[in-house]
């Protein structure tokens, strides 16, 4: 059997200049490089030949090598405000976890909610669905966080760390996927959604009468199916119910630190909330939270340093890299364009939101949902308007499928967090992944051509 980790570097290779003597008419030559390189990447990222970091470095600095851009533009993703986004929600998170306050927070949603591995996934997926549709995916998965990583040793899961406890694989994957399915309940839910609506004037309430319902089966898919791709190897917490009350009485009253988080974590969540009110955005109110725990002791630059996982940031970053070099380039344009031209003359309106949804889910993957958006939302209400049909009939289904970042750890931060912990791998999140993607794509279409109709006349 082909050992693809040992071999992916040579495969990668052999790819790239394979795609690079393919002829592209109409695309520029550093278009050409730039979907070569995806290719490479791709397939670097897949195999983990070596560590998704590397590779992203790779990605840096081979831009300006094979006529891309230069080396200045190349790291234009590490400015990315998502990065700063993800770097205070691992300080949050580890305020919270350090603190004690996920400890007394994980004992009481499990003395309130109950005990068994079932009920525990539930909690998982919805409590970070239902924060995401209000405030950023990431913060809301960053939050839940270190709460697994207190209920997964509880349950008795053994090695979760290393990969061996299905427990551990669905609670983690369904915080993070809970997280991206509950941004599509509301317009502000998601950047892409956000995308949408500026395009297409859909009203906040009008977003949700379909949104809501998408979001909420979405999650119990995920709930559903998690538990049956990584069948439980755990049946509750040891010693049930009893052991979490002693545990919440062993806790006490809350110390100074718990109430200092519950009090900032609280007031982070409000500029979340209110942003558009305050005129803050979301990325710059992750570091004031994070600020504000460092500059009260609850946590120090020490404990930053530590639990931050630069070797993430560094990935995250040179994914964003390329989905800036694709969108720069004309690529991803010359991708979509030469698509939609193999469709004939006249295709129908579900064909062609079927299309599109395709081709942004697998785009997204590799490149940042909100550039990916930027480049399909403006063409998708263009061909409704050349189809006579509402601004939103394709607009809103791609901007959905661009948040259907399920499959790879570069496709969505969240992904890439929970890949971090060492709980799941590469295969395993593409087998979760790509029938959650699949499902999202057709439960979209339906609900789009049935409860959205009013919406869009």
């Amino acid at each position: 059997m082909l050992n693809f980790k040992k071999w992916g570097i040579p495969l990668a290779i052999i790819a790239f200049i394979i795609v690079m003597l393919v002829p592209t008419p109409g695309l520029s030559e550093p278009g050409h490089a730039a979907i070569a390189l995806l290719v490479f990447a791709v397939i670097m990222w897949a195999t983990e030949t070596v560590h998704l970091a590397v590779t992203s470095l790779i990605i840096l600095f081979i831009q300006p090598i094979i006529g891309v851009t230069s080396f200045e533009n190349a790291v234009i993703g590490f400015a990315n405000p998502i990065i700063f986004l993800m770097i205070g929600g691992f300080i949050i998170a580890e305020a919270i976890r350090k603190s004690g306050l996920a400890k007394r927070l994980t004992y009481s949603l499990l003395d309130r909610l109950g005990t068994s591995p079932n009920r525990s996934l539930f909690v998982a997926v919805f409590s970070t669905g239902l924060l995401s549709a209000w405030i950023e995916n990431v913060v809301a998965f960053a939050m839940f966080l270190p709460i697994i990583k207190e209920i997964v040793p509880l349950m008795g899961a053994k090695d979760a760390d290393k990969g061996k406890s299905n427990f551990a694989k669905a609670m983690i994957l369904g915080a993070s996927y809970g997280s991206l399915a509950g941004g599509f309940g509301t317009e502000i839910g998601t950047a892409p959604n956000l995308m949408a609506a500026a395009y297409t004037n859909i009203p906040f309430l009008n977003w949700m009468i379909f949104g809501i319902p998408l979001s909420i089966l979405m999650m119990l898919i995920i709930w559903v199916l998690l538990g049956r791709i990584f069948p439980m190897e755990v049946k509750g917490i040891i010693g049930g119910k009893e052991t979490v009350t002693n545990k919440l009485n062993q806790l006490g009253l809350m110390t100074r630190n718990e109430k200092i988080s519950i009090i900032l974590l609280l007031f982070t969540i409000s500029l979340w909330v209110t942003t558009g009110i305050t005129g803050l955005n979301s990325y710059s109110v992750a570091l004031i939270g994070a600020v504000l725990f460092l500059i009260s002791g609850v946590v120090d630059w020490k404990d930053a340093q530590t639990n931050v996982d630069w070797g993430l940031i560094i990935f995250f970053g040179g994914a964003l890299s390329l989905g800036a070099a694709l969108l720069n380039t004309g690529a991803a344009n010359w991708l979509i364009k030469d698509l939609l031209a193999s469709m004939g003359s006249d295709p129908s309106t579900v064909i062609i939101m079927l299309l599109l949804m395709v081709v942004a889910l697998f785009i997204t993957q590799v490149m940042s949902n909100i550039a990916l958006s930027a480049i399909l939302v403006p063409l998708s209400v263009t061909l409704a308007s050349a189809q006579g049909l509402n601004a939103g009939t394709y607009a809103v289904p791609v901007a959905i499928a661009c948040s259907l970042s399920f499959m790879f750890p570069m496709a969505d931060p969240t992904v890439a967090m929970a890949y971090g912990t060492g709980y799941v791998n590469m295969k395993e999140i593409f087998k979760a992944g790509f029938p959650m993607a699949i499902i999202g794509i057709i439960l979209t279409i339906v609900i789009l051509m049935t409860i959205a109709k009013p919406v869009f006349g």
